[in-house]
């Protein structure tokens, strides 16, 4: 496949109304393909991708971040309105997830990947793993406010405080620890504790959170080239050359704004240079964000996956909701980038994964793991922009 109609200022006429165009789609369409077609009625548990034709891959492995991901979609989805037998669907994909990823071995902790029918295929506890896990928790236990949920979230955190919790500060890369570490896993255990915090309104979150955004200063941010490294060594001394994904600056100026929401605690001067130095890694057809590049801007990857393109478009909403001038209208136009380059799929409520520079699809397959960004930037959209 290669991609027709690129993005213009005469063809952005409609971002107006892209906000609810993109939330219809997901009502109509992805939603109930990933809750049918994307679970296995049989086995029970999330499909980790559907073909390209919508339909379900058997044979592929589970991967328990994409279990605590669709667990996270659908009961957010339920919370906000959008689809309330999402509230079944994410509690019976948490009664997979603890039945089957939970402890297996008799050792603590969730396993990194699960064979079709349920048994452990890699029994590695995976930083990043769990920082989805604890995600998925809060977004079950913000529905009910369930004390056995809330007694798997105590239990989380107990996993990564005694196993996981570095010495040079953050978390290993996993138990067994691994190098090189990375900004990766940091930043989704941040956004967890920010998620825990509006599902509790306990200050440990909010401390726990703080933790990460003093890593993010001391640590992860190089003020003096305004990029976000991705690899590190143990002592969290940056690896030469420098990685910069621009999706991640991205992703991290939502993840800033939402610091600041749950603790009042300044951010903007850090989310608008992050925000400019993304800006520089754009494809010059389409203006997506690219796959990589170096700490001087220039691109290192020319290929262009879709959640980068999601996270630009929520870096613009967290700068529209803390009131940046024409910040809503660069928001409606990475949306409307977003809906004409990748979710225009044969596959209703479907998408494309990745293209290289010339508008080649990379990826055959339909991910289910991109279905926790493109639900998370418009339900952003919906409420910020309306």
């Amino acid at each position: 496949m290669v991609e027709t109609n690129p993005v213009t200022t005469a063809n952005l006429t409609d971002a107006g109304d892209i906000v609810a165009v993109l939330k219809n789609r997901i009502v109509d369409h992805s939603l109930p393909l990933w809750s049918g077609a994307g679970w296995n009625r049989t086995t029970g548990g999330f499909v980790d991708r559907l073909d390209p034709e919508g339909r379900a891959d058997l044979a592929a492995p589970r991967r328990v971040l994409v279990q605590a991901r669709q667990i996270h979609c659908f009961a957010v989805a339920a919370q906000i309105g959008w689809y309330p037998e999402g509230r079944q669907i994410a509690l019976k994909g948490l009664e997979y997830l603890l039945t089957k990823a939970k402890s297996p071995d008799g050792q603590p902790g969730f396993v990194h990947t699960l064979s079709p029918d349920g048994r452990v295929l890699h029994p590695l506890r995976d930083s990043y793993d769990h920082a989805f896990v604890m995600l998925a928790l809060a977004s079950v236990y913000a529905l009910d406010r369930d004390a056995q949920v809330r007694a798997e979230i105590d239990a989380l955190l107990s996993f990564l405080d005694h196993r996981l919790r570095s010495p040079h500060g953050g978390f290993l890369e996993g138990w067994p620890a691994s190098m090189p570490r990375r900004q990766n896993p940091q930043m989704h255990l941040f956004e967890a504790m920010i998620a825990a915090f509006d599902a509790t309104h306990e200050a440990a979150f909010q401390n726990r959170a703080g933790e990460f955004f003093a890593l993010f200063l001391a640590n992860l941010y190089d003020k003096q080239t305004n990029v976000l490294g991705e690899y590190f060594e143990e002592d969290w001394s940056r690896i030469e050359p420098v990685c910069v994904e621009p999706g991640h600056q991205a992703e991290w100026v939502w993840l800033l704004r939402g610091f600041e929401r749950i603790t009042g605690c300044p951010t903007g001067r850090h989310r608008a240079a992050l925000l400019a130095s993304a800006l520089r890694y754009r494809d010059e057809a389409t203006q997506c964000l690219t796959d990589e590049g170096d700490a001087a801007g220039n691109i290192r990857r020319h290929s262009r996956r879709l959640w980068p393109q999601t996270e630009i478009a929520k870096a613009w909403i967290a700068q529209a909701e803390a009131g940046e001038t024409g910040a809503a209208e660069q928001a409606r136009a990475a949306l409307a980038r977003l809906e004409r380059h990748y979710l225009r799929h044969p596959v209703a409520g479907g998408w494309y994964d990745q293209f290289d520079r010339d508008g080649r699809s990379l990826v055959a397959t339909i991910p289910a793991s991109s279905f926790y960004h493109v639900l998370g930037a418009v339900a952003e959209a919906e409420r910020v922009l309306g």
